[in-house]
C-alpha cells in the first residue's frame, strides 16, 4: 500500500505508531495517553482508509480505557478497583501490541469498534 506523507515529511503510518507508543507510555505517565488521543483526532481526517481504522481503534481505546479507570477509581473504596486497574493495564498493552502488529503489516484494523482485544 502507498504510504502517505504529512507536510513535515513524517509518514502517517509513523504517526499512528507514535500514538500506540504514547498509549503504552501512558501506563506510567498518564499525560502521554491524552497527547496520543489528540494526535489521533487530528490525523484521522487526512488518513487513508486503512489507516483511518487504526485511528478509530486508538480513539476508542482511549475512551474505553478512561471508562475502565473511572470504574476502577470508584471501586477502590471496596478494594476491587486494583483488579480493574490491573485489567486495564493488561488490556491496554494487548490492544496496543496487536494494533502495532497490524499497522506494521500496513493492513486496516479488522475490528476498530471492539471493546476487548481484537
Amino acid at each position: 500500500m502507498e504510504q502517505s506523507v504529512t507536510n513535515n515529511g513524517t509518514s502517517q503510518q509513523q504517526l499512528a505508531k507514535i500514538v500506540y507508543i504514547l498509549y503504552l507510555v501512558g501506563v506510567v505517565f498518564g499525560i502521554t495517553g491524552l497527547i496520543g488521543v489528540v494526535m489521533a483526532y487530528i490525523y484521522k481526517s487526512d488518513a487513508p482508509e486503512w489507516l483511518y481504522s487504526h485511528y478509530q481503534f486508538q480513539i476508542r481505546t482511549f475512551w474505553i480505557g478512561l471508562l475502565y479507570l473511572v470504574v476502577g477509581s470508584i471501586l477502590l473504596v471496596v478494594l476491587v478497583g486494583w483488579l480493574v486497574y490491573l485489567f486495564w493495564v493488561v488490556w491496554l498493552i494487548i490492544r496496543c501490541v496487536k494494533g502495532l502488529q497490524i499497522l506494521d503489516k500496513k493492513e486496516p484494523h479488522p475490528n476498530p469498534t471492539s471493546w476487548l482485544f481484537k
